[in-house]
């Protein structure tokens, strides 16, 4: 973790023009070319969801404007964060929060986050969603998104990234996901969210 001097800050004046905002927040919506994730996840038993939740987690540690938080006045740069999950169990229609750190290995986390998952008794652990190194994930795979915006109390400090997906599409050989990320301008411009996107995609291509 780092601390970020705001006199010497690039951005000092973007920061100072948005925290005169009452609501600083914005979403963008993107589409993901999902095609080598769907098959990879299908040829490995893997959870898409999961797996889409860990690489997203992944490619936000390494654009710093997004691992940024606001600490009792103070600028700081996270150097990881953890992927917090809503998911439903079969047979359920009440979601759940899965919280738990990404680790280093995709299979793995998929693993645990599942068992986890299965194991938890209530609706979220509360020692874990006080915290704010975390990326607060939903999907709604139903139906196709084409924006979301999502619930909050009003805290112009809160720097925590929110990310929703539908259901991916069928275009010809491809399979494409629309993808929303709501941030802090006070922290993220739209620079950041195209890095973020670029190293994001990357990661999928590799698989």
């Amino acid at each position: 973790m780092k601390i970020i001097d705001p006199a010497s800050w690039n951005r000092r004046e973007i920061y100072a023009l948005f925290s005169a905002c009452d609501h600083p927040f914005y979403s963008v919506t993107f589409e993901l070319d999902v095609t080598n994730l769907r098959r990879f996840t299908h040829e490995n038993g893997l959870s898409f969801y999961y797996s889409l939740a860990y690489l997203i987690t992944e490619a936000m540690e390494s654009v710093e404007a997004l691992c940024i938080r606001i600490r009792e006045g103070q600028l700081v740069v996270l150097d990881t964060l953890i992927p917090s999950c809503t998911d439903i169990l079969p047979g359920s229609d009440c979601f759940i929060i899965v919280t738990l750190p990404r680790g280093t290995d995709m299979a793995v986390f998929c693993r645990n986050a599942k068992a986890q998952a299965l194991s938890q008794q209530t609706l979220f652990d509360p020692a874990m969603e006080v915290r704010d190194d975390l990326i607060y994930f939903s999907c709604l795979p139903w139906f196709p998104i084409t924006g979301f915006v999502t619930e909050r109390n009003l805290d112009v400090n809160d720097c925590i990234p929110r990310v929703t997906w539908g259901k991916y599409q069928n275009r010809g050989e491809r399979f494409v996901l629309n993808v929303t990320v709501e941030v802090n301008h006070r922290t993220v411009d739209g620079v950041h969210l195209g890095t973020f996107y670029e190293a994001l995609q990357a990661g999928i291509d590799r698989l």
